[in-house]
């Protein structure tokens, strides 16, 4: 039997590579996934253990906060008080925060989020063990700093040259002392490194005189959890002490965690090609059993058991399986190396380090590609042992009994119901319980209709015959009667396309959705003009806003600044902006009140926090501000809530006397004339032609708030093509069976005068029907699928509003389409070339 199932996938190679394709792509994704991640995970795990080699133990400081009282980070005098304890060779400290410098075009370097500026700490050998310099020295005085190699290659810096370097305040001047190398985790994740003098980077980033992190080595015979027991006691409550090699540990367990996220969504994608492929590898050995049917038949007659021609199948699938597995796993290896070159497209830099090539993706690759296979094949196996002899010998086919469709329909009428109920209900439930409830009952719906589309397979296309047959004849007639021939192999090729494309049109809608009420909502409540961002998400130095209240032609300008305030016993979070220039700048409307009395020193409080607490205009509160300072503040007005807008909305002029370094993420401003190329430019010189910060028109804000979820569902078509691909091949497969089984009566219409061009049109058709029956169900899954996760975010969104994207389910269809043309070109053309004699003659 074993040389049987040899014989036998040696004999059908054009079919089982079809297979082999479907397992090979859904395998190198699970075996290119692990590698991927393994690798990232080796480097960054070594980069952070070569930062910690010689550290014995690191003190990390977490600032103030808002408490005066507390230290903002380590002081001078406690570092030295570290220096002097038992077993410590030298204790260094570290301070770092947001640095930019531009490129020649004015542009900032690296990536926004890990562009970092630190202190240049030499000790008396006056070398800084953390930096290498390949030209130069390191900054001794405050008009000096030094960059890294790439960062100073990138932007055509030379030692001695002057460099523009931007921070959250005015862009400043400074000479290039040096060029150097690092491991800092900064410059490797693509961003830039500016050293400055210690002085330098204390005014810039903490306060003079204090560090954020210390670094301590230990001297000969020091051992490192004594040393780390001496320094706790001498540490401010907002600072930790740890052993280098805890932190490195505890830094390889975050690296872990955070991989493990990205590693499972390419999982599921991977999961969801395997899925997808069943259906090709139960139509291929469907139809190899179907080819030859006499041939079990004759095994059967001579001795062979059901078990044994079951086994032979399964026998088949294995050494596919193994094959594809392998194939897979090797294209796995090559994607992994892929991702990890594609990850510069991005501006992100993986540490240098091997590729990891564990026992874990060779086990997962060879065990998923056998798995699916056989449970694939096992079904078309059991079923060809079940066939009696005597009628395999009559008959190339036997027909599903009335009672498996019976039970079938059944079944999956149940199934689809009880999960369309399930994800109703959890559609009403809302909040991560009703997702989970959503995701379960996609789960059964899925199955449901995936077991009932054989049965909708009929109506559906019947209702578009007519329409086939006037637009293209005997072509279309017989295309549409040929695409209900075998219910079941058609449905188990259309749900391939279907469940590609409920996922693809689920996150469509979903995306559209959301992406249209980030949009309405930032276009009604964002009337500005321009908005002004840091780059990377930071704050602004107050002295940004004031460079902009004296721009020219500025109109109305409102920070829109984070303030925190204890009211009436509770905490509360406030908006500290301009009187009067608020109202021009967003879209505040007023429920109760006036917006005017914040020139008076009043507050307004969002409509809801006001009911929550029992506040109405004209209360009086008692205050306490962020330097412990207390008073008492008036309501004078009330406002409709805001998603811009904290719970209180205060003048910036109160707030300031209490907070000597106000956090402002963004500024918000008008100008006469409105947007223009010469009002842009005219902030930008205002800013000082700071590189680090972002001057936005209304679309640029658009895009802000909505471009992400753009971007995301780019990545997720990406993802999900491959399952799309897998979907193709089923075509393809479902084909030429189909052209297998009719040679005989293909024989006969061209005998009785249709010509070969009609033929090709009479399969092309058959495709291009089945791929749209497939579309169409997808879709109207996804759609529901769209709609009922929507229901459990909507609350989160005051301008939600179901939106379904009929332009992009035009492509679907449009793409479903142009599919089933292409999966048609083999058939179709093999169709045509049949020998009518011999396939009159053919059994």
């Amino acid at each position: 039997m074993f040389r049987t199932a040899l014989r036998n996938v040696l004999a059908h190679k054009a079919r089982l590579l079809m297979t082999v394709l479907a397992v090979m792509l859904g395998v190198a994704f699970v075996s290119g996934t692990l590698v991927f991640t393994d690798t990232l995970n080796r480097a960054f795990t070594n980069q952070s253990a070569k930062s910690y080699d010689d550290v014995a133990v690191a003190v990390t400081s977490y600032g103030g906060g808002d408490d005066p009282k507390q230290e903002p980070g380590v002081s001078r005098a406690t570092l030295e008080k570290i220096e002097r304890l038992d077993g410590v060779a030298t204790a260094t400290g570290r301070v770092d925060g947001f640095a930019g410098v531009p490129d020649p075009n004015g542009k900032l370097i690296g990536a926004e989020w890990s562009n970092k500026g630190a202190n240049f700490a030499p000790g008396k050998d006056g070398r800084d063990p953390a930096y290498d310099f390949v030209d130069g020295a390191g900054p001794r005085t405050d008009g000096e700093i030094a960059l890294d190699r790439d960062t100073a290659e990138e932007g055509r810096y030379r030692v001695g040259d002057t460099v523009r370097v931007a921070t959250n305040g005015p862009v400043k001047e400074y000479r290039l002392a040096g060029v150097f190398t690092t491991d800092d985790g900064a410059v490797s994740a693509g961003g830039s490194l500016v050293l400055f003098d210690t002085e330098v980077a204390q005014r810039l980033f903490l306060e003079p005189g204090y560090f954020k992190d210390v670094t301590v080595t230990a001297a000969p015979g020091g051992q490192d959890t004594l040393i780390r027991d001496a320094i706790v006691p001498l540490l401010p409550e907002n600072a930790v002490a740890q052993t280098g090699k805890a932190l490195a540990d505890q830094q390889a367990k975050e690296i872990e965690e955070g991989l493990s996220a990205f590693n499972q969504i390419l999982l599921g994608f991977a999961g969801i090609a395997l899925f997808v492929g069943v259906f090709l590898i139960a139509n291929t050995f469907t139809m190899l059993v179907a080819q030859r049917t006499k041939e079990v038949a004759l095994m059967r007659a001579v001795g062979a058991s059901r078990k044994q021609v079951t086994r032979s199948v399964l026998t088949e699938a294995a050494i596919v399986g193994l094959i594809a597995s392998t194939a897979g796993y090797v294209l796995g290896v090559g994607l992994a190396v892929g991702l990890r070159s594609g990850m510069a497209a991005f501006d992100l830099k993986v540490p240098d380090g091997p590729l990891v090539l564990g026992p874990t993706p060779v086990l997962s690759a060879l065990g998923v590609g056998l798995f699916v296979t056989m449970l694939a094949a096992w079904l078309p196996g059991r079923r060809a042992a079940k066939i009696p002899p005597v009628a395999a010998m009559n008959s190339m086919h036997a027909a599903p009994s009335q009672k498996s469709l019976v039970v079938r329909n059944t079944i999956g009428g149940v199934l689809a119901a009880v999960g369309a109920g399930v994800i109703v209900y959890g559609a009403a439930s809302g909040g991560d319980t009703g997702r989970m409830l959503i995701a379960a009952g996609a789960f059964l719906t899925l199955i449901g209709v995936i077991m009932l589309i054989p049965l909708l397979s009929r109506p559906l296309i019947a209702a578009v015959r007519p329409l086939m047959v006037r637009l293209f004849g005997v072509s279309g007639k017989l295309a549409g009667q040929n695409a209900v021939r075998n219910p079941r192999r058609t449905g188990a090729t259309a749900s391939a396309l279907a469940i590609g494309l409920t996922l693809v049109t689920g996150l469509s809608v979903l995306g559209v959705t959301v992406g249209r009420s980030i949009d309405k909502m930032t276009t009604d409540q964002i009337t500005a003009d321009y908005m002004v961002r840091m780059a990377g998400g930071g704050d602004l130095d107050e002295s940004a806003l004031t460079a902009l209240q004296k721009a020219p032609g500025v109109t109305a300008v409102s920070p829109q600044q984070a303030a925190y305030l204890e009211l009436d016993g509770k905490f509360a979070s406030a908006s500290a902006v301009t009187p009067g220039d608020i109202e021009k700048v967003l879209h505040v409307e007023q429920v109760g009140g006036s917006l005017a009395s914040l020139a008076q020193g009043r507050i307004a409080v969002a409509e809801k926090t006001a009911k929550n607490r029992g506040w109405k205009v004209g209360d009086t509160l008692p205050v306490t501000f962020s330097d412990d300072k207390k008073g008492r503040l008036t309501v004078g007005a009330i406002y409709a809530d805001s998603e811009f807008l904290s719970p209180v909305l205060i003048d910036a002029k109160v707030v300031r006397p209490h907070d000597t370094k106000p956090y402002i993420p963004a500024i918000f401003l008008t100008m006469e004339g409105g947007q223009s190329a010469a009002n842009e430019k005219a902030l930008i010189d205002a800013l000082g032609d700071n590189p680090a910060i972002t001057v936005m028109d209304k679309q640029d804000i658009r895009d802000e708030f909505g471009g992400v979820i753009n971007m995301m569902l780019n990545i997720m078509y990406g993802l999900l093509a491959m399952a799309l691909i897998i979907a193709v091949l089923g075509v393809v497969n479902t084909l030429a069976m189909s052209v297998f089984e009719r040679q005989q009566e293909i024989g006969m219409l061209r005998a009785i005068g249709l010509d070969r061009r009609r033929v090709k049109r009479m399969v092309r058709l058959e495709a291009v029907v089945i791929s749209l029956f497939g579309a169409v169900v997808g879709i109207g899954l996804g759609s529901f699928l769209g709609w009922a996760i929507g229901e459990t975010i909507k609350s989160s969104l005051p301008d939600y509003a179901l939106v379904l994207p009929w332009d992009r389910i035009a492509v679907f269809l449009l793409l479903a389409g142009v599919v089933g043309v292409l999966a048609a070109m083999w058939p179709a053309r093999s169709a045509a070339k049949l020998n009518m004699l011999n396939a009159i003659k053919s059994e």
